[in-house]
């Protein structure tokens, strides 16, 4: 009886060990990777498109096919500021979120030229439930996604911040969108790795493994339309909120789409 209650307690051990949180590339703990996108469906992601109603996934902008979710813009006669955006269905505070990303395609006919490979992952985004039917762009924080043309250098990374201000080096971001501090184009239709990481107002940006971009205290910004409706009382500060990829006039490949809790 004494040699199954000891190896009873030795194959417990063993089991606590393989379950141990580990460190991941922060040096903070935390469970495992978890994939957003199952690679056969969109299920637990819902579209909202410019003009649409949430889950009106127009010309089936948001599709998936052979593992890969993908924006296509095949159905629309043209772009007119049809901006989207395909939420995940769960909020999130503490995460390092990984995306892998290209560009293929031409851009979609009557898109504005800045459409141009041009895209993005937007984190801490208000609720999709409250995004205005003719909204384009949802109050959130914003990892710009760009492409190069093959002549000119254009920056994957930057930190766009809608309804919201960050501070960098210590200072209020003065621009809509902040160019990242290491710059890479990538001009092809390589896969390029994403990848965000938050943590207690201190955020990251990461370009195939290498930090790009920190900046920290996220905060509605009482001055924006649509931001100052999710200031209560004096509470102004972002410490939460949803996930979405958006679809922005160019078509776009997504395979992977991870994210680590803290």
């Amino acid at each position: 009886m004494k040699q199954i209650q000891w190896l009873a307690i030795v194959l417990l051990l063993a089991l606590q060990a393989c379950t141990t949180v580990r460190l991941n590339e922060t040096g903070r703990t935390s469970s495992k990777w978890t994939s957003l996108f199952n690679g056969k469906n969109l299920q637990g992601w819902e579209a909202k498109i410019n003009g649409y109603k949430l889950g009106d996934n127009f010309g089936k902008t948001f599709r998936v096919a052979n593992g890969i979710l993908s924006t296509r813009y095949d159905q629309y006669d043209s772009f007119a500021n049809r901006f989207g955006a395909l939420y995940f269905n769960k909020k999130f505070t503490n995460f390092r979120l990984k995306v892998e990303y290209r560009f293929v395609g031409k851009l979609t006919p009557g898109a504005p030229s800045w459409g141009f490979k041009d895209g993005g992952i937007q984190y801490y985004c208000q609720p999709p439930a409250t995004v205005g039917l003719r909204q384009q762009f949802p109050v959130c924080l914003e990892y710009n996604l760009h492409g190069g043309d093959g002549k000119t250098e254009r920056p994957t990374g930057e930190i766009c911040a809608s309804g919201m201000y960050v501070e960098i080096d210590g200072k209020r971001n003065t621009d809509y969108c902040t160019a990242p501090t290491v710059k890479e184009t990538f001009n092809g239709d390589e896969w390029v790795t994403a990848e965000i990481d938050v943590n207690n107002g201190r955020i990251m940006h990461f370009v195939n493994g290498e930090q790009i971009l920190q900046f920290e205290n996220p905060h509605y910004d009482a001055a924006h339309s649509e931001g100052k409706k999710f200031i209560v009382g004096n509470r102004d500060a972002v410490t939460s909120g949803y996930i979405s990829l958006q679809s922005n006039s160019h078509p776009m490949d997504f395979r992977k789409i991870e994210i680590m809790e803290y």
